[in-house]
């Protein structure tokens, strides 16, 4: 009996000794429709006996790839905004060159419009540039002219400093991670039996009437939410999770209608200015899990 104790224990041991120790991180960026509110309840939403590889086709801030990765498996991210994914990429194979272009740049007005301006060639500085604009732009959106040039204003978060010991722990983070840019459908290459798929598409919840379908055309038409659709259905014959949020749409229920949890959550609207109306609006969370 002792020496079947003594064998237990350093089994243990052994286990603790190897398993590889969770990295905490959060979101270098700020993103406008980012999760970060969904993540005090993730946990309802989640497969009852956890899940394999993680996948995120929408990654976007990635607040919940952050929150879920796991440092013993892949996870799989992508995205179709390249400078983002470029981003992704320099942030896990160049790190330190990426943050030493950081601490060069000012938060002030007349340097971010300079740096707005600039066009690198260097992969690092293009990292370090879409950072900066990021953090200290107006409410952290992306938006580009129709020539592809990023033009939102400055934001004025004059106290605003880099976390740059959190953009290291997202570095390690990524080394377990596979990056593509990439459309959503494209993720069920990887997808196995058991994985766990988060699917986050471009919506506004401000919109969640009639007027949604037409706002939304620009930002993720009808046609792709019904493509999305076939997509989940090919996680599930995979016999794999997902976990999807969109608008509070009458059409997106329509769309995505099937057997699976729906569940209607109402947070605060987080995009506009300092004084914009800020109120409250519905979101729909729809899952295959079973708690």
């Amino acid at each position: 009996m002792l020496n079947n104790a003594i064998f237990g224990l350093l089994r243990i041991l052994v286990i603790m000794a190897t398993t590889p120790e969770k990295i905490i991180c959060k979101p270098f960026l700020r993103w406008a429709g980012g999760k970060r509110w969904l993540l005090k309840d993730i946990e309802n939403y989640l497969p009852r006996n956890g899940f394999n590889q993680y996948h995120e086709p929408f990654i976007g801030g990635g607040a919940v790839f952050f929150h879920l990765h796991q440092s013993e498996s892949i996870s799989f991210i992508s995205d179709l905004n390249q400078e983002l994914i470029e981003t992704y990429c320099c942030i896990k194979y160049d790190v330190e060159a990426v943050i030493k272009e950081l601490k060069q740049f000012k938060n002030t007005k007349e340097e971010y419009y300079k740096i707005r301006s600039s066009n690198y060639r260097k992969d690092f500085k293009k990292a370090a540039r879409f950072i900066y604009l990021n953090q200290t732009s107006f409410n952290g959106i992306y938006r580009v002219n129709l020539k592809g040039e990023y033009n939102v204003p400055y934001g004025y978060r004059d106290n605003y400093e880099f976390d740059f010991d959190n953009i290291v722990a997202v570095s390690k983070v990524l080394q377990n991670t596979r990056i593509n840019y990439s459309d959503f459908d494209t993720v069920t290459k990887n997808v196995k039996q058991n994985d766990l798929v988060f699917l986050d598409p471009p919506y506004t919840v401000t919109h969640n009437n009639n007027g949604f379908i037409q706002y939304n055309q620009k930002i993720f038409s009808l046609e792709d939410q019904y493509r999305l659709s076939r997509t989940i259905q090919e996680i599930k014959e995979l016999g794999a999770y997902y976990i999807l949020t969109n608008a509070a749409h009458e059409t997106i229920k329509d769309i995505f209608n099937s057997n699976d949890r729906l569940f209607e959550v109402k947070r605060s609207s987080m995009v506009g200015g300092k004084y914009a109306k800020r109120g409250k609006y519905a979101e729909i969370i729809i899952t295959n899990t079973i708690r």
